[in-house]
């Protein structure tokens, strides 16, 4: 009889062909999926062409998007894409996103239909994680992994202990998966699920729509986690339906699984959230942080940039405008996104705001372009990472938030909520 397992250790095991694992256990598995960006790819492909391998194990199950540095801001960058561009042709790569069909990675994937409920996905990009959204166990990779993974289809893995994350409760307005996460991060703080799946489970879950699922588990990785994973279910499947182009698996974890630990949320408890620098885990209440002034705000990233992020700070934006002093920049994650944006009219809500509107792209998150920051600046974004120096000068400061708290701290002109509007 197979032994009990999590829902991660049962991907894992049905991809290693294997009854069961355990804990600790090293596998090797198949692949659905393997990711790159214009960053993390041309060293993967470095390494294929030292290794004298002339190929891919399968066109069709290679995605390679370049939205760091894109549209190219510098000729090292314009080189990188350049190579990335090159492969793509040479090897027939069918999921390759570039200018004119793109977005940032980990929003592009999942509303292409490449990733999906029980699938194995790897990607030479820490937030890979993205996809336990769906059902998926997804892990961000080395680049010498991903060039194995890209010609054999196959990649190791030490088999993660688990934690289980029992989400109680029903958010009150304006709290987003965006809090959920910090406040998790907070509890945990940034190594405390090292190499550990954080399995979200509980009666919470379905008060959570899908794109606060997908924050969630972008960020599993900055409590140190090997992914996060939420059950498929009837949210999940919408999503998936007309879009995910494999075979839908709803595994679920057993009932007598063992986890290292439960930790307990109540959603209706959290409050709008903010992590204050210089670590995700240095969480706040939005309303509690006094009047610290801001240079700049971003809106977008493959944490923050779906259709529902854009929809809300508009809704805070509208009729209003962005405090002097400040700028804001919207980033939509996808053409899919900006172009439901631009039907919805959140475009000219933006900049008749004064804000700006961005082309799809990684940017300002990791100090690439669009939006870093000066000496001594202050940024409140809805990215994922807050470290000395992420965002641009080692001196600025970055203040993580969702898009309710981004957008009303715009308006402000320091970090705050709706609470503040009139004060």
């Amino acid at each position: 009889m197979a032994r009990a397992m999590t829902l991660s250790q049962k991907i894992l095991a049905l991809h290693a062909h294997l009854d069961d694992v355990v804990a600790g256990q090293l596998i090797t598995a198949d692949l659905d999926m393997v990711l790159g960006n214009d960053i993390t790819s041309p060293v993967a492909i470095g390494e294929l062409e030292k290794a004298g391998i002339e190929g891919v194990f399968d066109s069709k199950k290679i995605s390679i998007v370049l939205d760091h540095f894109t549209p190219n801001k510098d000729i090292k960058s314009a080189e990188q894409c350049k190579k990335c561009r090159t492969f793509a042709r040479r090897f027939d790569i069918e999921h390759f996103f570039d200018v004119g069909d793109m977005g940032i990675e980990h929003a592009l994937l999942p509303e292409k239909g490449l990733v999906g409920a029980g699938d194995l996905v790897i990607g030479a990009d820490s937030h890979t994680c993205t996809y336990g959204a769906l059902g998926a166990f997804s892990t961000g990779v080395g680049s010498t992994d991903m060039a194995y993974g890209m010609a054999t289809g196959k990649a190791w893995f030490k088999v993660p202990s688990a934690i289980k994350v029992a989400l109680q409760g029903k958010p009150a307005e304006n709290i987003s998966g965006k809090d959920v996460i910090l406040h998790l991060i907070g509890i945990t703080g940034v190594d405390g699920a090292l190499y550990k799946s954080l399995e979200f489970t509980g009666d919470g879950v379905k008060h959570l729509g899908i794109d606060d699922r997908f924050t969630i588990c972008n960020m599993a990785i900055e409590a140190g986690a090997k992914n996060g994973i939420f059950e498929c279910d009837e949210v999940a499947e919408a999503y998936m339906k007309d879009r995910y182009k494999g075979k839908i698996r709803r595994l679920t974890a057993d009932n007598d699984a063992e986890y290292e630990r439960t930790i307990e949320i109540d959603l209706s408890r959290l409050s709008p959230t903010v992590a204050c620098p210089h670590l995700p885990s240095n969480v706040k209440n939005a309303d509690e942080l006094g009047s610290i002034a801001i240079d700049q705000v971003v809106i977008g990233s493959c944490t923050n940039g779906r259709i529902s992020d854009l929809r809300t700070a508009a809704k805070i934006l509208e009729n209003r405008k962005v405090a002097k002093g400040v700028r804001a920049i919207v980033i939509p994650a996808t053409n899919e996104v900006y172009l439901e944006a631009m039907r919805e009219g959140l475009l000219e809500t933006f900049v008749k705001a004064g804000a700006i509107v961005s082309t799809p792209t990684c940017g300002p998150c990791l100090g690439g372009h669009m939006g870093i920051l000066a000496d001594g600046e202050k940024c409140v974004a809805t990215t994922n990472r807050n470290f000395v120096g992420r965002m641009g000068h080692i001196t600025s400061e970055i203040y993580l938030a969702s898009p309710y708290v981004a957008a009303c701290s715009a308006i402000l002109g320091y970090i705050g909520t709706e609470r503040s509007f009139g004060k």
